[in-house]
């Protein structure tokens, strides 16, 4: 029996590409450079499932091409899927999978690391030192602000917030706030240390520090506004490792030149790899490449998570992950 075709998008950790090649008849991207659209939908048409990553577009144009071929799932690589069209899938009868749970602590990780970094102004000390003009310490150079109990506000309060919370909580002793569309359990909010604000705009004004953990999409586009960052506290910091459009970059660059807040820090923007090219000249932003999930382990996880999908769905199981 022939094995089944996939296509993988992206280079992937080592272990994983090994696993993969074993079972079925895997094409990978050697370049590791992004693919097109047109090879994307080219790749649908010759292949069993396509395997994406979050920075691969998988529109409604790019699905088409599936239509009559042999493609029947697109095990992604990542637990965000805002990427890929769901509803053109579902009506091509795509199974789409995705991979959540291993990479919760790698992220939260993360984002604990741009609230320090932006608050002690890691980059600007480090950048100072490298360009050779740092001439000694002195008592009022390079001062930030003390992130030890101060309030932590986390807009989305999912796997990854939840880690986030326990880690500032009682880590950092931080007092912890938090908004969602659902209220979690007391449970939950006794472990995490966090209180339930319904209202976002009450969070942001309240926050030293306000994290976002909310997915993409259309209802989350620009949730971040020139009106929001006007909310903020003047001493406030923003962070995003969640998805880049939930925030408009270019009033978020406004906001940090005029000093309507005093930092942020950033791994994810809206349209990757560009940057808005005001943000780059800033030194009270801390800019990272979409770093999130980036160790060894959490890597090699995601890519397994993908292989168990696709081993599942082959071997006509469902897969533990499916999205539709």
């Amino acid at each position: 029996m022939a094995r089944p075709k996939i296509l993988i998008t992206r280079r992937w950790p080592e272990a994983v590409e090994r696993r993969l090649a074993q079972r079925y008849e895997a094409t990978f991207n050697p370049t590791d450079l992004p693919m097109d659209a047109r090879a994307l939908g080219e790749a649908l048409k010759t292949h069993d499932a396509l395997c994406p990553t979050v920075s691969d577009g998988i529109d409604s144009e790019v699905l088409a091409h599936a239509k009559g071929g042999p493609a029947r799932i697109i095990g992604n690589y990542g637990v965000g899927v805002n990427h890929i069209d769901l509803k053109a899938a579902a009506d091509l009868g795509l199974v789409v999978t995705n991979t959540p749970g291993v990479l919760t602590d790698a992220t939260a990780e993360l984002a604990m690391l741009l609230v320090l970094m932006a608050a002690r102004r890691a980059g600007e000390g480090e950048r100072e030192l490298r360009s050779g003009g740092w001439t000694g310490w002195r008592p009022t150079h390079n001062v930030g602000m003390q992130v030890t109990g101060a309030t932590l506000g986390l807009i989305g309060f999912g796997r990854i917030a939840q880690a986030m919370a326990r880690m500032a909580h009682h880590g950092f002793g931080m007092r912890i706030l938090y908004n969602s569309r659902r209220r979690v359990s007391e449970a939950i909010e006794v472990e995490t240390g966090a209180t339930f604000h319904p209202e976002i705009d009450t969070l942001l004004a309240e926050a030293d520090f306000v994290s976002l953990h909310c997915p993409g999409g259309a209802e989350t586009f620009h949730l971040i506004d020139e009106r929001r960052l006007r909310l903020m506290k003047p001493t406030a910091y923003l962070i995003n490792t969640a998805r880049g459009p939930v925030v408009d970059e270019a009033a978020l660059a406004q906001a940090l030149k005029l000093g309507a807040i005093a930092g942020a820090g950033l791994d994810v923007y809206e349209a990757e790899p560009r940057v808005t090219p005001e943000l780059m000249t800033l030194e009270n932003v801390v800019l990272l490449p979409h770093l999130g999930s980036a160790t060894g382990q959490s890597r090699t996880a995601m890519g397994m998570k993908v292989a168990d999908n696709l081993d599942a769905f082959f071997d006509g199981r469902q897969p533990q992950d499916r999205v539709i």
